[in-house]
């Protein structure tokens, strides 16, 4: 008996603090209310050695995406699929900055990144750094990425794949998942101007 009541405590007390975390998170304006925690300042290389911080990219609006080079599938699309945004926006592209950062540096580094990159359009801008300031930067943006050995020493990288959308003062808009296309991104990037 003695056990039972306190098992049934336990989940009451369980219970009341979730009801209650819940209600302070919905305050007057729902669970969206509050702006999203996404992004902050980063001082990474480019693909031409540069040093280059969030700063860099004041007053451009900002597509980034984070992934590697070695990427067999899911990065090189959604590069493309960058690209493609850009060719929507006609003139007003220059007014974007497609921005990849790699969630794999020990192979990733600024000449990889320069050759990768020229397929996608001469605007991309790659990012890459020591693992420590990738880790600081993914966990920013709530990048997830976990390396995977394959045989013969290789490895893969698992990563989470999202376009982010930042405004011309860094901040974070929204990001775009696998199901957005080319016409609509570039259509809400139009729309956001």
């Amino acid at each position: 008996m003695y056990r039972t009541s306190t098992v049934l405590l336990v989940c009451a007390l369980v219970l009341s603090a979730t009801a209650g975390l819940l209600l302070w998170r919905l305050g007057d304006g729902g669970l969206d209310a509050a702006p999203a925690s996404v992004g902050g300042p980063f001082r990474l290389i480019d693909q031409d050695g540069h040093v280059r911080t969030d700063k860099d990219f004041r007053g451009r609006w900002v597509l980034a995406y984070f992934g590697y080079t070695y990427c067999p599938d899911v990065c090189p699309t959604t590069l493309a699929l960058m690209a493609n945004v850009l060719g929507k926006l006609g003139p007003a592209a220059t007014r974007v900055a497609p921005v990849f950062v790699t969630v794999d540096p020990e192979r990733d580094t600024p000449s990889v990144l320069k050759t990768y990159l020229a397929s996608f359009g001469q605007h991309f801008v790659g990012l890459t750094g020591k693992p420590a300031d990738i880790a600081k930067v993914a966990h920013a943006y709530r990048v997830y990425y976990a390396k995977h050995p394959l045989g013969g020493g290789n490895y893969s990288v698992d990563h989470s794949s999202v376009i982010y959308l930042l405004d011309t003062d860094g901040k974070f808009v929204k990001a775009y998942d696998d199901s957005a296309t080319a016409s609509a991104i570039a259509a809400d990037l139009k729309s956001q101007m």
